[in-house]
């Protein structure tokens, strides 16, 4: 099943949200408003939140502001998948309050288009992530090492490496058909980082997309395809793929809640974030509400949108960075 909303997925939680209990941080004067501080929602604020950026992380926010209109329905939240690189430039030029983010934001590149826009900004980690490597449910192969991977996806793999025997003769003499994120995605940055040892060097000749529904369909329906995306969207579509383990030298590691949260999975498990606009907390009732919310309500929200929940000592430290900064 192709991911389009997550009512389904939050309808139990949805049910006792109402009787989440969360930390307070006390009310704060923004203008002609009050915010709701960390009270979850209890405040009364009114407005809209924009939102944008990852589609790996956009599950988790889109969650916590369906969560939340069930608390207060006058805020009203848009949740975007514009890619991690979409949604830094749309938050450097002003254009929303919070980025999704599957990697953190590049200090030489993103970090001046901010500074020059006037634009501060607070991290928050809100979330881990198994990047997941996906193949069709009934594909024989299990398990790649980490020089696998790269031989099929560095730039010198382009046009050569087309069946899955060239990667190893144990695998089949399948055609080997290709999916994955555009060059936008925080996914992309990442993987390439960790699989090709450079951020951005990958071959193109794939079928890339920033919308990780289109990676689940291409892989589901092309026999001996591959692609790789967030470990959510594998979760929701796991009866029509395959998650393959990954040997980073110890030995094939399944992604999984506890194999990231323990780091096992190595090197494709990584935090998610999100940047908040501290101009937009402090001035936008709404803004803050749905932070305070999100942050307060960082696991139940994080289970319901089939993500991995922080550890206690991260989910200890987001919570003091945002009382700390925000």
């Amino acid at each position: 099943m192709i991911r389009t909303s997550l009512s389904h997925a939050l309808a139990p939680v949805a049910a006792v949200s109402l009787a989440l209990t969360l930390a307070a941080c006390g009310g704060q004067s923004s203008g002609d408003e009050t915010t709701g501080g960390s009270d979850g929602g209890s405040g009364g604020a009114s407005g809209s939140v924009a939102v944008d950026g990852s589609s790996t992380v956009f599950p988790l926010s889109d969650a916590a502001a369906e969560l939340l209109s069930g608390e207060n329905p006058d805020i009203k939240v848009t949740v975007g998948t514009a890619g991690t690189g979409g949604g830094f430039e749309a938050f450097c030029a002003g254009k929303t309050d919070i980025s999704d983010a599957s990697r953190p934001i590049d200090e030489e590149e993103e970090v001046p288009v901010c500074e020059d826009g006037g634009i501060d900004y607070t991290e928050l980690q809100v979330a881990t992530d198994a990047l997941t490597v996906i193949v069709p449910s009934d594909f024989e192969v299990t398990c790649v090492t980490i020089e696998q991977l790269k031989t099929i996806w560095e730039p010198g793999a382009q046009g050569q490496i087309t069946n899955w025997s060239q990667v190893d003769p144990s695998f089949p003499d399948q055609e080997l058909a290709l999916f994955g994120p555009g060059t936008d995605s925080g996914t992309f940055d990442y993987f390439t980082d960790e699989i090709n040892g450079e951020e951005g060097a990958s071959r193109s000749d794939y079928e890339a997309s920033e919308d990780d529904n289109v990676i689940v369909e291409g892989v589901t329906n092309t026999p001996g395809s591959m692609g790789y995306l967030g470990y959510s969207y594998y979760e929701e579509n796991a009866d029509s793929l395959k998650a393959l383990e990954v040997d980073a030298g110890d030995g094939c590691v399944a992604p999984s809640v506890e194999s990231a949260q323990s780091g096992d999975y190595t090197p494709l498990s990584r935090p998610l974030f999100i940047y908040v606009n501290k101009k937009s907390y402090a001035d936008k009732a709404a803004v803050a509400e749905y932070v305070d919310y999100y942050i307060g309500n960082l696991t139940e929200i994080a289970e319901a949108a089939e993500l991995i929940p922080l550890n206690d000592d991260q989910l200890s430290e987001t919570q003091s960075t945002l009382d700390g900064e925000l």
